[in-house]
């Protein structure tokens, strides 16, 4: 029996502890460590589908050149000397690397060394700038370094809770969890702070659908009352921070109109202020809508300003929390991987800083100024500056704003690197030369989570095909460009060493992150390493809180008050919406992972467009039809989803669909690259578009045993299901004849039969095609959304087998007869239980969510679907 594998999720920052126990058959089965002090066994739905994601099916397995199968050698040779020849030419900032969260900490400093000690420039950025810049100028502007306060415990120990811009129920459901058991066990309160009205809502005593964007304008004046109510805890103040007064007059110039600037009634606002006022133990956790902002510094130190004021910082119960958004957002920051920063947390604008590093690495070409960041960087490749790239572990194509000029830029660049674990993606599809790097399951190093644990990822399977670790191509590049002394490793355990090694250097607690404990860490205790929190220097003490006594790390060891003026105008109703754009429970990015597993897009199979009653009427776009969402930069369909807890004027529409997914849904490429002038982090969440229907003709939904080469639709929308796709389908005209439209999409052969219904009064058509005893692929047509075809029976079909001529004709209903309920849409991921079956058990008497989960499991595992059974229990019961 195979030993399970003690390694961390690849996924969200909580970097939750996994045990994997491969298989004979190379399938793995993915559990919660009950030992992992950031999830203790716990694992949400994408984490514990891990397993579904493994395959080979969609890897990239070795080396391409121009689209052909390469060597390693030729391939890497070639890396090598176009960078060396394109330095040589034009100068080191022609070249540049974009490189991604996703990455090992022992891949990422190996990147950064190259870029920034060798190739002479700091053009290195991360897809990290996209979610958590803001926080990380935000922390030095205040403290004087990148440094997350408090730990996951301060979430169990609050009294209040303070969740903003963060939908942590759907984002971080692990970490939700926890804030939920410890609301029930002790009695926390928590307040959510958010334009939309989320699942995270669903436990909160309080919700402020704030306007977007008003964030600052909130805190300061939650800054000002908390000075005016006398919560300001003055011996914290006058020992340990400075520049108090600017900020409370940048507050307390417009104290008078945040109402109007955040639309917020002066009656909830009190409520608020009053309740964070007299509660000792606050922690405010903070995510993506703070952070992708043009002014989301300004909000982060907004919210660091009213913590240091109380002095709830460092503390049990008490400080400012960002959560991040991706598995090694954090290692990636310790590491330098942001084109302004050095290595170990050191400033790249200090000289001192600078001749450190360069000492320790024995660098030849040391960078001596900050890098292009990551829209600014894809704005020179454009423009041609920037001559040759390298992207690692990320699919700029689709998650950068100005999506599409990003795409022509690539097309245009007369060098481009991807390395990557998937062959299909939007960016890949424009590589000179692609690299096939290891998976998870494959690597081995460390991650960080938000919390400051490293935790290792440990391989329990060989790396696929011809795939390699990331730092190993990285190393063997830089070894072909004439620095093979300095990249001279021979595994990850010596990579961290010498990161290790460099974090203690000249530090004597002058910086946070010293992890010097570990710089002669072995190669067997490298693999045993137990999770732990920074810092952790040699004889010192290891984690904790920071700052509860001062110590802060500006010059003069004080926290520095920043002065945060907010907009004096509220934003006006014309005829553009603003446009947020965010994450769905069950998927990850841009799906190159979750879309292989077909429970994950169970739940939400298609992009969709969310929007309030009032603007799906003014737009005249009925609930689920589908929503055209426009401006200047291009368009994006998706399904209509008509809430009253969406905010009126604002849409939200999901970043994961790609062109490899679906038509039209590059959501990013409707987003204009406004940057926060301070971070460089662009405002994902304030695009201005406009919204009408979408003329469809006809819709459709399929089902297909093989992916269809093409969907030959004006929209279309795949997704996996077991033993096959799953497809929407609209278009704004009718074919000339269906069914040599079906069998264009499908082409069958001579040995398939097919069985076809037609209504064309009501333009309803019908279509089903078996080899045997097993559906080859299936098609309901209608000139409405087909509400009346079941999708779950219908994506059961692939796995029926039909042994009758009147099991096939039933099945063309598109409905389970009653021997055979159908389930209804998916809501518990985990488990796969749909609506009906929720449905069914309230009927018979199961009218709490505990009830629910003792008889069908749904909302048993990570939770995150809880709140949408208790929707149904209310629905139901008549217990709004």
């Amino acid at each position: 029996m195979n030993v399970p594998v003690r390694t961390t999720c690849p996924y969200c920052g909580v970097g939750c502890g996994v045990l994997a126990t491969p298989g004979p058959d190379g399938s793995v089965t993915v559990a919660g460590d009950p030992e992992h002090p950031a999830n203790f066994g716990r694992l949400c739905s994408k984490g514990s589908a891990l397993g579904e994601t493994v395959g080979l099916e969609e890897r990239l397995l070795h080396p391409e050149i121009d689209e052909r199968r390469a060597a390693w050698d030729e391939a890497l040779d070639l890396v090598a000397a176009r960078f060396a020849a394109t330095i040589a030419e034009h100068g080191p900032d022609a070249v540049a690397f974009y490189v991604s969260g996703q990455l090992l900490t022992e891949d990422y400093y190996a990147a950064n060394k190259l870029m920034k000690g060798f190739l002479g420039s700091a053009n290195i950025d991360t897809n990290s700038r996209l979610c958590m810049a803001s926080s990380v100028a935000g922390h030095r502007r205040a403290f004087g370094s990148d440094t997350v306060p408090g730990t996951y415990e301060d979430l169990e120990e609050a009294d209040l809770v303070v969740l903003v811009g963060s939908n942590l129920a759907w984002c971080h459901p692990v970490l939700y969890q926890r804030l939920l058991a410890a609301k029930e066990r002790r009695g926390t309160r928590i307040v959510v702070v958010d334009p939309r009205r989320t699942n995270t809502a669903d436990g909160a005593e309080l919700h402020l659908p704030l306007r977007p964007g008003s964030d600052v304008a909130l805190f300061n004046g939650l800054l000002n009352h908390l000075a005016e109510a006398g919560a300001m805890n003055q011996d914290f103040v006058r020992r340990h921070t400075s520049g108090l007064d600017a900020a409370l007059d940048a507050a307390r110039l417009l104290a008078d109109g945040t109402a109007e600037l955040t639309g917020l009634p002066q009656e909830t606002l009190d409520g608020f202020y009053g309740l964070f006022a007299g509660t000792p133990r606050v922690v405010t956790v903070y995510s993506q809508g703070v952070n992708q902002s043009a002014t989301g510094t300004d909000k982060v130190n907004a919210i660091i300003n009213c913590h240091l004021l109380t002095g709830r910082i460092g503390r049990p119960g008490a400080g400012p929390f960002s959560v991040t958004g991706q598995p090694n957002a954090m290692g990636g920051r310790e590491v330098g991987g942001l084109a302004n920063q050095l290595a170990a947390h050191m400033a790249i604008e200090d000289a001192d800083a600078r001749n450190l590093v360069g000492r320790f690495w024995n660098a030849p070409h040391m960078a001596e100024r900050a890098g292009l960041k990551a829209v600014d960087l894809f704005r020179a490749v454009g423009d041609g500056r920037v001559k040759a790239l390298w992207i690692m572990a990320t699919n700029p194509v689709d998650s950068m704003p100005e999506a599409d000029d990003v795409r022509a830029a690539l097309a245009a660049c007369p060098f481009v690197v991807v390395s990557d674990i998937a062959r299909h993606t939007d960016t890949t599809a424009h590589a000179h030369v692609l690299l096939p790097a290891a998976g998870w399951g494959e690597k081995d190093g460390t991650v960080t989570n938000s919390e400051r644990r490293i935790s290792r990822q440990r391989p329990f399977r060989a790396p696929a095909g011809e795939a390699r670790p990331d730092w190993w191509i990285i190393a063997e590049v830089a070894k072909r460009m004439g620095f093979g002394e300095a990249f001279a490793w021979d595994g990850p355990a010596a990579i961290f060493r010498e990161h290790a090694a460099l974090s203690a250097a000249g530090n004597d607690g002058t910086r946070d992150f010293d992890i010097g404990a570990y710089s002669g860490i072995g190669e067997a205790e490298y693999d045993a390493l137990e999770p732990f929190q920074w810092p952790a220097p040699a004889g010192g003490p290891v984690g904790g809180r920071f700052f509860a006594e001062g110590g802060f790390f500006t010059p003069d060891r004080r926290a520095r008050f920043v002065p945060t003026p907010a907009s004096g105008t509220p934003r006006g109703t014309g005829p553009r919406l603003v446009l947020n754009t965010g994450r769905v429970r069950d998927h990850w990015h841009t799906m190159t992972r979750t879309g292989l597993s077909p429970r994950l897009s169970a739940h939400m199979a298609e992009p969709y467009v969310e929007m309030h009653p009032e603007d799906a009427a003014a737009a005249g776009v009925a609930a689920g039809t589908l929503a055209v969402v426009e401006n200047r930069r291009g368009m994006a369909i998706g399904r209509a989803v008509v809430d009253s807890g969406a905010q009126r004027g604002s849409l939200f529409m999901p970043i994961h669909w790609t062109g490899q997914q679906a038509s039209r849904s590059r959501v990013d490429a409707l987003v204009d690259g406004v940057t926060d002038p301070v971070s460089g982090q662009p405002a994902l969440k304030d695009g201005r578009v406009t919204l009408r229907p979408f003329p469809a003709a006809w819709y459709g939904f399929g089902v297909f045993r093989d992916r269809p080469a093409t969907l030959r639709a004006d929209y279309w929308a795949l997704a996996r299901a077991r033993g096959g796709f799953r497809a929407e389908l609209a278009a704004a005209a009718l074919p000339t004849e269906w069914r040599a439209w079906f069998e264009a999409l499908v082409s069958p052969q001579p040995e398939h039969e097919l069985l076809a219904f037609h209504d064309a009064a009501t333009e309803r058509h019908r279509f089903a095609l078996f080899d045997g005893e097993r559906l080859v692929a299936a098609l309901f047509i209608g000139p409405d959304p087909l509400d009346g075809v079941s999708r779950s029976f219908a994506a059961q079909g692939l796995e029926t087998t039909f042994s009758t001529a009147g099991d096939r004709m039933r099945f063309l209903a598109g409905r389970p007869g009653s021997a055979a309920p159908d389930r209804g849409p998916i809501v518990c991921s985990c488990f796969e239980v749909g609506t009906n079956q929720i449905a069914s058990a309230i009927g018979s008497g199961r009218v709490t969510i505990e009830a629910v989960g003792v008889a069908l499991r749904a909302g048993t595992n990570c939770g995150s679907c809880r709140p949408e059974i208790r929707k149904l229990i209310a629905a139901a019961t008549g217990a709004f």
